[in-house]
């Protein structure tokens, strides 16, 4: 199922230079935005906008390579606590916000979207190191 006007099934977002990995019924992206190391979108391949929307197998395989993203960026980070965040509300299609948290963490007890900050754009080389070792690191982890 795809949906005409979400970003998403259109393939403007996110950006083809940030995949890390097929996971199955899902892909992982490295987030624009990298204030906070590591943070990674985990995209449902298909367009639901729900996790009621999906069969109870896909729920349970989705969770799972969730897992796998988180499990990876908490030992390639060193991560003390993973936050993850499934919202919706902006881009409604199924996507999980998986973002390691740091011990140098600055507002380490606030979500994310509070925590003022100039993005961090990461591009060329840099970016494509990031990207690479995250997909070495799922590569190890499965």
């Amino acid at each position: 199922m795809m949906d005409k006007t979400c970003r998403v099934c259109q393939g403007s977002w996110p950006r083809k230079d940030h995949f890390i990995a097929d996971l199955g019924l899902s892909n992982a992206y490295l987030h624009d935005d990298q204030y906070f190391p590591g943070w990674t979108v985990v995209v449902f391949k298909r367009h639901a906008t729900e996790l009621f929307h999906l069969a109870p197998t896909e729920r349970i395989q989705l969770m799972e390579e969730v897992n796998l993203v988180a499990k990876t960026l908490a030992q390639v980070y060193e991560a003390k606590k993973i936050n993850y965040e499934l919202l919706g509300n902006q881009l409604p299609h199924i996507h999980w916000h998986v973002i390691p948290r740091l011990a140098g963490d600055p507002s380490s007890l606030e979500p994310v979207w509070r925590v003022e900050h100039e993005p961090i754009l990461r591009s060329g080389p840099d970016l494509q190191s990031m990207v690479q070792g995250l997909q070495q690191a799922i590569q190890n982890a499965r």
